[in-house]
Formats: structure tokens, sequence, C-alpha cells
């Protein structure tokens, strides 16, 4: 094959029009398209079949870089070896690497924000040890080292971990950088090797304060400047999930009907959520609408984008508190369910859980919004111990 080798010049390729295959010698080929456009291939026989690798285009790649590449080529033909195969080993990532790629490709179809941030989250901090890793070398023993420090006091996020673990590797397998059984599999795999944790132990809350201590936090919050905790307090006074909050926009609100509307691609279970507004959740809107700048309800002051999720729990924590903004929903359920005498029905509508099936949802849907107006008003009340009529500032 290194008989007759360096037949072109860099202006016989430069010059050549006509489509076709011009060989340089030793496996190298100028391939000229309809066009005019060129690239270099490499050819070699093996078993009696040709095969052909693209090299690149001539832009990208010089002669004399074509044939350094080309004799590298020849080189891996000589051992026995497919270059090919050799090239896609030298292009396979990191586990982290594919691991950034995974969540690039699929973040566009994920329902928000909060879904994209765990995913990272969790796959950055717990999978530190696959990070430097090539896809095709992570084997059970390499998962199970990362799962076991956290299988047992940290279950739901070590399994939420394997999950992702195996999507990554099964995203791998796919883009053909690896092969056999993915080692994060569960069934016949590492069922097998972990220990089994009962449902009672996995349920984990989030931390929730004490409807007693509320309304004088209540108190506290409306004294801070900010819109974080302008923020804080609507999602209080709606029990709503912080992510809906936070990416509340001004369409889906009327405030003269006194409704907000969250439609069903914001929402977990997938259906569009009515909240009747309380008045001082009114009062938080008006003034917000009065100075708005951007289609978000709460923006953040500078990007006028939506606050992180860690804003919220950021402003908990600098008032002392290590409760989450989630753990208010389990506080509004608890004083509905002990403090009135409200049907459960009504109480799961307010925090958008399913009731019952389709039919019932919907005839509930329709019917329980005054029922659910009185509920929040109450709520309101309950929250409300002195309030403020002073505007707060819209600072940071």
């Amino acid at each position: 094959m290194a008989k007759g080798l360096h037949k072109l010049t860099a202006r016989s390729v430069d010059a050549q029009k006509s489509a076709g295959r011009y060989s340089d010698g030793g496996g190298l080929y100028c391939k000229v398209f309809k066009g005019g456009s060129k690239s270099w291939v490499f050819m070699w026989s093996r078993g009696g079949k040709r095969r052909e690798m693209g090299m690149g285009s001539l832009s990208a790649l010089s002669l004399k870089e074509a044939r350094d590449k080309a004799a590298q080529m020849r080189k891996l033909v000589a051992e026995g070896k497919d270059p090919i195969s050799e090239r896609k080993k030298l292009d396979e990532p990191t586990f982290l690497e594919c691991a950034l790629q995974y969540i690039s490709d699929h973040e566009k179809t994920w329902k928000n924000e909060k879904h994209i941030y765990q995913w990272r989250q969790t796959l950055t901090t717990y999978a530190k040890p696959l990070h430097h890793l090539r896809v095709s070398q992570i084997t059970t023993p390499d998962v199970l080292a990362v799962l076991k420090p956290i299988w047992m006091e940290k279950h739901e996020t070590a399994s939420r971990l394997r999950s992702r673990i195996e999507a990554v590797l099964d995203y791998a397998t796919a883009m053909h950088w690896r092969t056999g059984i993915n080692p994060a599999i569960w069934r016949g795999n590492l069922k097998s090797l972990l220990p089994k944790i009962s449902k009672a132990s996995r349920v984990v809350h989030h931390k929730a304060m004490d409807m007693e201590a509320l309304p004088s936090f209540m108190t506290e919050l409306r004294n801070r400047d900010g819109i974080t905790s302008l923020l804080v307090e609507f999602a209080i006074l709606t029990a709503c999930r912080s992510i809906e909050a936070r990416e509340a926009v001004w369409s889906e609100l009327d405030l003269k009907k006194g409704i907000w509307t969250i439609p069903k691609e914001r929402m977990k279970a997938g259906r569009e959520h009515i909240v009747p507004l309380s008045g001082q959740a009114i009062t938080i809107l008006t003034q917000l609408e009065d100075v708005h700048q951007s289609d978000l309800v709460f923006p953040h002051p500078n990007t006028l984008k939506p606050l992180s999720v860690n804003a919220p729990r950021a402003l908990l924590k600098r008032m002392g508190r290590d409760e989450t903004l989630h753990g208010f929903r389990a506080t509004f359920k608890s004083w509905a369910t002990d403090k009135t005498n409200t049907q459960r029905e009504v109480i799961e509508m307010a925090l958008a859980h399913k009731i019952g099936n389709d039919v019932e949802a919907s005839y509930l849907r329709t019917s329980a919004i005054e029922k659910r107006r009185e509920l929040m008003e109450r709520w309101d009340d309950f929250c409300a111990q002195t309030r403020s009529n002073n505007v707060i500032a819209l600072n940071a």
C-alpha cells in the first residue's frame, strides 16, 4: 500500500473540478462532489470488502495533514485494527461529557426548570466517581460505588440517580460509544446487589412549618423588601408549587375576576389549574402590576428571567428557617383539615391533586371554585396577624 505515494499536489487538488475520486496513493483520496465541494477519504480492504472513511473537508484539512492522518490509518490496518472503530474510541466521551450532552439534547422536552436543575445537580454532585471514566469503561462495580454510600440514608436521591445513570448509558449505547448490558440496569443486576428498602422508609417529606407559627412568620416576611419575599408570600397564600409561582406570567391572571389560570403545560399533573385569589394575593399582584417590566409576574430584578429555584430557599435560610417553600403546602393542608370543615376533595383540589376519576375531577373543577375561594380567603385571614399598608421595595 505504501507504493506510489504522494501523487497529488496542492495545485492539482485545487484545480480539479470534475466529480470523482483522485488518488494520492496509500489509500488516501480527494473526493470531488457535484457542485465542487471536496473532502478527503481513506479507503482500505478487509476480508475482500472495501471500506471507506471520511477524514474531513479540504477547508479543514490540508494535503499534508491528510497524508499524516492516512499514515496513521495505514498503521492501524497493518496491525489488524479497524480505523473507524479506533476513531470512535478516540471520539468517545467521558461519563460527565455524555451526561451533559444527554441533558442538552433532552432538556427542551422536559417540563420545567426544576427538572433540568435536578438532572444536572444529581449527576454532577453524586456521580463524580464516574465523571472521568469513558462511557465504554463503566462497569456495574463502578455504578455500585456511586450508589452504595447514599442508598440507605438518601434512598430517593439514590434511586433517581441510578435511573439517570442508566438513561445516560443507554444514550451512549445508542451513540455506539459502548456495547453490552447497561451496568446501571435494575432488574437482573443492581436489584440483586443493593439492599431492599421498605416503602415506609422511602418517604421523604418537605419540612413544613407548624401552623401556629405561621402568622408571626408571615408578619416577618411582609416586613422584608424584595421580589423574592413577595413570591414566597404569594406562593403560601395560593398553596401553589414554587415553579408555578416563579414562572407565572401576567396573561394567566384575571385580577378583576380574582382568578389565576395555570395552563396544563406548567402543571405537574399536566392539567389546567384554576386558583381563586385571596384579597392579599390580589394586593401583591396589583402592586407588582404597577411597576412590572416583564411578562413574568416575579422576574429577577436584573435579568428579568424567572427567579432561581434556590431564591426562596436562600430567603428562608436568611430568615433562620429550615422549612422549604413546598412544605407550606403541607401546612395549608394541615390547617384546612384540622381548623375548617372543608370537604377533603375541595382541599385536594386547592392543592391541584387529582380527585377520583376524570368525570369527578371535571365536575369539581367547575363546581368547587367558590368553595375554594372561601377556603383561600379564610387561609389568608389565618396567615394575617398584622398587615402593613406600606409599599414594599422591589430591589433584589
